[in-house]
This record gives C-alpha cells, structure tokens and sequence, in this order.
C-alpha cells in the first residue's frame, strides 16, 4: 500500500462531510453490508457522497489501514471515522446518527 493511496484517501474523506467507502454503488451495492449502510443514510434523507473500493484496489487495501479497521464499508462524518454498517445500524436504532447528522453534517 502506497503512500498515495493514504494521500487520495485522505483527500477524498477532507472533501466530503458525509462519505461512505462502499463495495459497489448506491445504486448497485455489490454487498448486503453496503446495501444496508445506504439504506440508512438514504433513510436518513443525508447527502453523502460514496467511493467504490472495487474500482480502485489501492484505495480497497489503503482504507482498511487508514481507518485501522479490517472490513467494507466504512462510514467518515466530517472527516472522522464512524464505523461499519453494523455499528451504523447501531447508531441508528439508538438514535445517535440521527444527531451526529442533526448537528449540521448535511441533513
């Protein structure tokens, strides 16, 4: 993993309030766990904008040791890490990415 992947990682996460690094698109997730986390952003009417690591294999090795956390997707508000589709369903169903959002991250 090359330091530009890092640089390009870091990068996109600084330049999007809401981004979720996601296997597929929302349109077309390529797994059950980035179906779910879209559901919920999308259930949540956030802008978010989202990364295909599938396209990208630089980007699918570097986010796993960017964030230090091993799977896909992953979930950055304003630039800090949030955490998989099961700690985001979590966080839903405790109302807690209800007010991450409502705190003025793009709902």
């Amino acid at each position: 993993m090359t330091d530009d992947s890092q640089a390009r990682i870091a990068q996109l996460v600084k330049e999007n309030e809401v981004l979720l690094f996601m296997k597929g698109t929302p349109l077309f997730p390529q797994c059950g766990f980035s179906s779910k986390a879209i559901s919920i952003l999308d259930h949540l009417g956030v802008d978010y904008g989202t990364v295909d690591v599938l396209q990208d294999q630089g980007i699918r090795q570097g986010i796993k040791q960017f964030s230090d956390w091993p799977t896909i997707p992953q979930l950055y508000v304003k630039g800090e890490f949030v955490g998989g589709s099961d700690i985001m369903m979590e966080m839903y169903e405790a109302g807690e990415l209800h007010t991450l959002f409502a705190k003025g991250a793009a709902a």
